[in-house]
């Protein structure tokens, strides 16, 4: 790419015929069952979901009835006689152990799906079906309603309900779908499917082959989780409340299953669809506590660079119609406390390094710093090979390797974080094994003022200058408008050190509005503060934290449907 005068975040080849075909068939390539949809369009996939494109003048339909094959009950079996078993758990060790056989984990490879023998017969309509089901459940989950206007409470009831009889639908429609391939697949004579628009809903446990199950618990020939873990409740008889044509259907086929071995080998957990959702409670309270987040994360809020206390947050929050109404569908009631709102939602992690991890991570942390000290020298070589021949700071690529080698060396890499280098799960939940920042808010603990104990926090979407301005202006006006004491400005200050060295690296180039290099100005700024209080840079990066002056406000954790007290 170099020799051909192309950067490496350019595209080399782009085949742009693949693109002009929007249909594909895309599926979980790591999942206990066999999960695959179709895709209109408009998507990017990883490797993690591989793509299977026909041939470009197929239709819709032809993607359908394929995906239909692929959703069935043969087609799981199938797979779990080709595909790679990775287990089921995961141990200390990192390896997959066995459990459960439905809850073990396969990897769907294309290279063998390839392989996999199709029927004459597809199953398309039940598919195309199913895929419209699909969308109109899709549609109604609480994180579609809160797509433009704000939902009230009876959408709300009126949703929840729409999607659980969708869901009873869908049961129903795959359950026949997979009777349908028996007998494409000539598994079986009989024709044991229904008409699709006579199917009665069909809830968890009252397929089939669960039936069967639940009769063989019940003659202790059979112990299994499968109910338990779905939530379900094994049932032995027929359900009454079915038209009498499909109850004979259902015993026709608990017949099949009880004399076809081919059938009975089928109609088990481990290829059977799960339908294992997530709660409609629990999918709720999500949606809104992440609508909410956005909410509190709404730029006009955080246009300028200065951290805020939880109680300021909540008091311009109260204007806004949206969140409130938003804010009392998760709290359950409208009489909430806006405040206790807010902190409980605004997750953060702190500033300042020594806030955030134990001696050992402290410890991890010192390494990576030293990790970026050598990228950053490495880059800056790198840039002065970069420079025409006639710049006095140019390095020849012979000098440029030399220099490396002298200043630089390999560099390894870094140790990865533990759950116990940090000081609270939270921390290590937000930033991972590799410290990387994904939480929304950044905390600043120590740093209230005044009559205001709630706790401080600033936007995680700053850049590290928009971060460094909003510190330095909170330590300027505890320094001259509250007279903070030393042991409270100084941690202010070791925060606005460790943010020095991104400042050199991201905002040194001279800033057009005020004549400095950030980097350079900042980096001045920490020393000659921290020499106005009797310490040096040193001393600011051996800094450790005081017990605070004040307790910042504790809030109980609520969900969605707790009241406040």
């Amino acid at each position: 790419m170099l020799e051909r005068g192309l950067t490496w975040y350019e595209w080399q080849e782009l085949y742009t015929d693949k693109l002009r075909t929007p249909l594909s068939i895309t599926w979980a390539f790591v999942a206990t069952h066999n999960h695959f949809v179709i895709d209109r369009g408009g998507k990017v996939f990883k490797q993690s979901a591989p793509v299977l494109k026909l041939k470009p003048e197929s239709t819709e339909d032809d993607h359908l009835g394929l995906l239909g094959i692929l959703n069935s009950s043969t087609a799981c079996f199938w797979m779990k006689q080709v595909f790679f078993n990775k287990g089921s758990t995961v141990d200390q060790k990192g390896a997959r152990q066995r459990t459960t056989p439905f809850e073990d984990f396969w990897e769907h490879d294309a290279t063998k799906l390839a392989n996999l023998p199709l029927p004459a017969v597809l199953p398309t309509d039940r598919a195309s079906l199913l895929d419209s089901l699909a969308g109109f459940h899709r549609d109604s989950l609480p994180d579609r309603l809160l797509v433009g206007a704000v939902p009230d409470e009876q959408r709300w009831a009126y949703a929840a309900q729409a999607s659980k009889e969708r869901r009873l639908q869908m049961i129903a429609l795959q359950e026949d779908l997979d009777w349908f391939c028996y007998r494409a697949y000539q598994l079986l004579d009989d024709d044991l499917t229904f008409p699709t628009d006579q199917l009665p809903p069909v809830a968890l446990g009252e397929r089939a082959f669960e039936i069967v199950m639940a009769r063989k618990m019940a003659t202790g020939e059979l112990q299994t989780s499968w109910f338990d873990r779905h939530g379900s409740k094994p049932i032995t008889e027929i359900p009454t409340h079915w038209p009498a044509a499909y109850r004979q259907l259902v015993e026709r086929r608990i017949a099949a299953i009880e004399s076809n071995p081919n059938i009975r080998l089928i109609e088990q957990p481990e290829y059977k669809r799960r339908w294992n959702d997530e709660p409609w409670d629990e999918q709720q309270e999500r949606a809104l506590r992440n609508w909410l987040l956005d909410r509190i994360e709404a730029p006009h809020l955080w246009s300028t660079p200065k951290p805020v206390s939880c109680a300021r947050l909540a008091d311009r929050l109260r204007d806004d119609h949206d969140f409130m109404q938003v804010a009392a569908l998760y709290r359950g009631h409208p009489d909430f406390d806006v405040t206790n709102l807010v902190v409980e939602l605004a997750e953060a992690v702190p500033f300042w390094a020594p806030l955030r991890y134990t001696p050992e991570g402290l410890r991890k942390r010192q390494i990576w710093e030293r990790t970026w000290d050598l990228q950053r020298r490495e880059d800056a070589i790198d840039a002065g090979a970069a420079l025409p021949p006639t710049d006095p700071e140019h390095l020849s690529p012979d000098s440029a390797q030399a220099l490396k080698a002298k200043e630089v060396g390999k560099i390894a890499p870094p140790p990865k974080y533990a759950n116990t280098d940090f000081l609270k799960g939270g921390f290590w939940r937000l930033r991972g094994k590799l410290d990387v920042p994904k939480e929304r808010f950044i905390a600043y603990p120590g740093a209230e003022r005044g009559a205001d104990t709630t706790p401080v926090i600033g936007w995680a979407g700053w850049d590290h200058l928009r971060q460094a301005q909003a510190l330095a202006t909170h330590y300027l006006e505890a320094l001259e408008l509250e007279s903070w004491p030393v042991e409270r400005l100084l941690p202010l200050l070791a925060g606005l050190l460790e943010l020095v060295p991104w400042l050199k690296q991201w905002h040194n180039d001279l800033d057009p509005t005020t004549g400095e290099r950030m980097g350079d100005y900042f980096e001045s700024f920490v020393a000659e503060h921290a020499r106005r209080h009797g310490t040096t840079i040193d001393g600011l990066r051996d800094l450790q934290p005081t017990a605070p002056a004040r307790k910042p406000v504790k809030v109980k954790k609520k969900t969605a449907k707790d009241a406040d007290t």
